[in-house]
């Protein structure tokens, strides 16, 4: 058994294995992708890094002649990322603000479990606009607000259905999941509050001309895709 089941690295962990799953999906989609340039498919990838890709398969990106640009709101989020390859860049940006790029300036947006994280509502609102504006297609993964483990905190149980002041008095005294609190109240807040996961209505209106889907483990939704290929893209 997995000692933590949301780590994506560990072949025995839940998230590996709906990774896997995933990652035949994404290959699947990115290859029907339309290039600008008819040679290298060009993918923004908000609030992503290198880890990631390698489990979709560096010298798949490359012999496929596809190159991602990894976008993060901290250099020390891309500073984890020892291993460089040719078939990605890494650069700093806020992905709710990208306004020095274009529309268009990629032919894929992709996100992975992001855009909960990136603050209340308007940042939120904000980030879906600059994913539908980047690029013709994208693909945004998030889970899913009703499925009783939040995976950011798996080992309390529907800890993310608790009140904020709630949450943060579990975070001031156990170690919930991927990171543990200092037992001070600013840091329990910090924690509580470092992820606003979305409903299904919310994911809906957030990428109206997405096709959506979910994820399912034991029956349940899990998490959440949208999905546009470039030929549905319209004006956001």
């Amino acid at each position: 058994m997995a000692k933590n089941p949301a780590n994506a690295a560990d072949p025995s962990s839940l998230s590996y294995r709906l990774r896997t799953r995933r990652d035949r999906a994404l290959r699947a989609f990115l290859l029907q992708a339309p290039r600008a340039d008819g040679q290298t498919l060009r993918i923004c990838d908000l609030g992503g890094g290198v880890a990631y890709w390698e489990r979709v398969g560096l010298n798949w990106l490359e012999e496929n002649a596809i190159h991602v640009t990894c976008i993060n709101y901290s250099a020390d989020e891309l500073t984890r990322d020892a291993h460089r390859s040719a078939a990605i860049t890494l650069a700093v940006g806020d992905g709710c603000d990208m306004a020095g790029h274009a529309d268009n300036s990629f032919d894929v947006v992709h996100s992975n479990s992001v855009i909960e994280h990136v603050g209340g509502w308007p940042r939120i609102a904000a980030f879906a606009r600059e994913v539908r504006r980047l690029a013709p297609a994208y693909y945004v993964q998030t889970p899913y607000f009703w499925f009783p483990a939040d995976p950011h905190f798996y080992k309390v149980p529907m800890i993310h259905w608790l009140p904020v002041p709630l949450r943060a008095k579990v975070h001031r005294r156990v170690n919930a999941g991927w990171a543990r609190g200092d037992g001070t109240l600013d840091q329990a807040m910090g924690l509580a509050m470092s992820n606003f996961m979305l409903d299904r209505a919310q994911f809906r209106h957030l990428f109206p001309d997405a096709r959506h889907s979910f994820e399912f483990f034991a029956g349940l939704p899990k998490s959440m895709i949208a999905m546009r290929q470039a030929s549905s893209a319209i004006s956001s």
